[in-house]
């Protein structure tokens, strides 16, 4: 959460040329923003592993399902409204409402969910390859398909969670959660503890849908103030 804060209040600074950061290609920039949502995801799957431990069942499940499809559907308002030619309609939270249905109905998978999380990350590499070859799968660049990450060519957009290769993390999640709890369950903590880390972590979502309209707000006033 404080490196995703930090990273995205670079991203605010350089639109509003306060510094010159090439955020879309440039690798000290890329390269972290694959570590946070590789982060990101694979924390969700082991979260999901402990709540299947724990029993929680699907009415529950659903509730927390709908608050994240619904801040997905918020996010992609509100950067429609920022970035109309480039809004989000399929970032992290949207993958992540997709990839928690599919992690909850896979969790029984054991140890098989270690090699489908590498064929799912190794079929995004595989799949400029496998388009070059049979062009017919072209369609898969389209929006809307492209969510699968079956591509060859990245979207411009905002932000980009397809589900390949990122499925892939979240199901390592899920499977290193299991490992854990079995063999190491005291590496996950105990219920409650952690300080004000772990406090942030359980308000995940809400903190992940606040930080930047804050950010953007106090830039603006800075902005503003300045003249």
């Amino acid at each position: 959460m404080l490196w995703m804060t930090a990273y995205h209040l670079c991203f605010d600074l350089d639109f509003f040329g306060f510094i010159q950061a090439d955020m879309l290609t440039d690798p000290f920039w890329t390269l972290q923003r694959t570590a946070i949502v590789s982060l990101f995801l694979f924390t969700a799957g082991l979260s999901q592993a402990v709540a299947s431990e724990q029993g929680v069942a699907w009415p529950r499940f659903w509730r927390r399902w709908a608050q994240v499809a619904g801040a997905a559907v918020l996010v992609t308002a509100g950067s429609a409204l920022m970035f109309p030619r480039t809004f989000i309609y399929f970032g992290v939270l949207h993958a992540m409402a997709v990839m928690l249905i599919v992690a909850r109905l896979s969790a029984g998978w054991g140890r098989w969910l270690w090699p489908l999380g590498a064929v799912a990350i190794a079929l995004s590499w595989l799949a400029p390859v496998a388009m070059a070859a049979w062009p017919a799968l072209e369609f898969l660049n389209q929006p809307g398909w492209n969510a699968l990450g079956f591509i060859s060519r990245k979207p411009i957009t905002e932000d980009y969670v397809p589900l390949l290769p990122w499925l892939g993390l979240m199901w390592w999640g899920v499977a290193s959660g299991q490992w854990l709890l079995r063999q190491r369950p005291h590496w996950l903590g105990s219920p409650g503890g952690g300080g004000a880390l772990a406090t942030l972590g359980r308000w995940s979502l809400s903190y992940y849908l606040l930080h930047q309209p804050v950010l953007l707000g106090l830039l603006t006033a800075w902005v503003w103030l300045q003249g």
